[in-house]
């Protein structure tokens, strides 16, 4: 496996619109050169694994996963505490393009993980939308989420290479990610 020439390591509260940011960019730049990333997907798959759940519909936006994201969370910090980048390493395996945008960077450790790893290939992006724009897209403050290191933990420590701001506005969400587009490309 060829080292990346860019990680982009998107960051954000739910419903900050992530998960978009990270499609814009690989479909942008083409699914032969970015590929998109996620840390909570071998989590949920490993936790489904060992309690004997739906991994597809831990997946989806779903009551289903509601109803075991406060249980999913300690036991993924329970994983992490015994080793930092148990899921990085998962997420990672077998990634060929040469960028990779890891939709949903959560924690400190994370970053150094990938800093540790990929070195100056890694950029920091911070996605931020009002809380207005995140009820809109349907969030609710939730006690043991919002306020949970999934949450919260890189809301100080890090200095973004950038911050998008994705309130709905198309233009100017189209120019801040053509932008970071731009810097990208010039990694190719």
């Amino acid at each position: 496996m060829a080292a990346p020439l860019a990680v982009v390591l998107l960051s954000g509260k739910r419903k900050s619109g992530k998960d978009f940011v990270a499609e814009e960019l690989r479909g942008r730049l083409g699914p032969a050169v970015c590929t998109v990333l996620r840390l909570s997907g071998p989590l949920k798959e490993q936790y489904a694994q060992e309690h004997g759940l739906d991994f597809q519909r831990l997946l989806d936006a779903s009551a289903y996963k509601e109803r075991y994201r406060q249980d999913m969370i300690r036991w993924g910090e329970e994983k992490r505490s015994a080793d930092p980048g148990f899921f990085c390493r998962m997420a990672v395996e077998g990634a060929a393009q040469p960028v990779w945008v890891v939709s949903d960077t959560r924690r400190l450790s994370d970053v150094q993980w990938f800093r540790d790893n990929y070195g100056d290939a890694v950029q920091t992006v911070r996605v931020v939308a009002t809380e207005e724009t995140r009820k809109k897209r349907n969030w609710v403050f939730v006690t043991g989420v919002d306020d949970a290191e999934s949450e919260c933990g890189l809301d100080q420590g890090v200095a973004f290479d950038w911050v998008i701001t994705n309130d709905g506005d198309k233009r100017s969400l189209d120019e801040q990610l053509e932008t970071l587009l731009q810097s990208l490309r010039s990694r190719l």
